[in-house]
């Protein structure tokens, strides 16, 4: 775990254990542990941090805090901020909770379930017409498709949905499941 070293920035612990604690979760994502906590520290940052700011704070290598900027810029989870009268390039978090995450999902989606699903339509394909493959193999390959393909539709739904509807339909919760049961027992009938 990368340990924040420099107590001359006098970071909260409350927020010290959130920059962990982001790191952690960022590299159980297949994210670069010191990218996801200098996302945590601009994050919660109340003001642009220009690289050198961003390296004493976090206890990092400023070419490590390069290379994570230019990452977090090029998913556009981070922004240049010019201030003036300072030549350095400064940086921001995306400010907008939805957007941020919007974006972290459409960047896992593209690397993750894009992929997988193009290899597991093929593999499909070639299920159904490889007369060596049993049919509970296709159907169940069959059924993973089909729900692939249903969570991408709703993602691509969502995705397109603004915030202001959003918000009420998942605030609703478990409440809109228990409007619907009459309705999903009479179809289960």
């Amino acid at each position: 775990m990368t340990e924040i070293t420099d107590k001359a920035n006098s970071l909260s612990p409350a927020i010290e254990r959130f920059i962990l604690h982001w790191g952690d979760m960022g590299a159980s994502w297949g994210v670069n542990r010191s990218v996801a906590q200098i996302h945590a520290l601009l994050l919660v940052s109340d003001k642009p941090l220009h690289a050198e700011e961003i390296a004493n704070q976090l206890g990092m290598a400023r070419s490590n805090v390069s290379n994570s900027l230019k990452d977090l810029t090029t998913w556009e989870l981070v922004r240049r901020a010019p201030i003036k009268g300072d030549r350095r390039d400064h940086f921001i978090a995306e400010g907008d909770v939805w957007e941020m995450v919007f974006r972290i999902v459409e960047m896992r989606k593209a690397r993750e379930i894009d992929p997988a699903k193009s290899v597991l339509s093929h593999c499909l394909d070639e299920a159904r017409d490889d007369p060596k493959t049993n049919d509970a193999a296709v159907k169940r390959l069959s059924d993973i498709k089909e729900l692939m393909d249903l969570l991408d539709g709703w993602y691509g739904q969502l995705k397109d949905t603004p915030k202001e509807t959003l918000l009420p339909l998942i605030r609703m919760g478990s409440k809109a499941v228990d409007l619907l049961k009459p309705f999903l027992k009479k179809k289960a009938e």
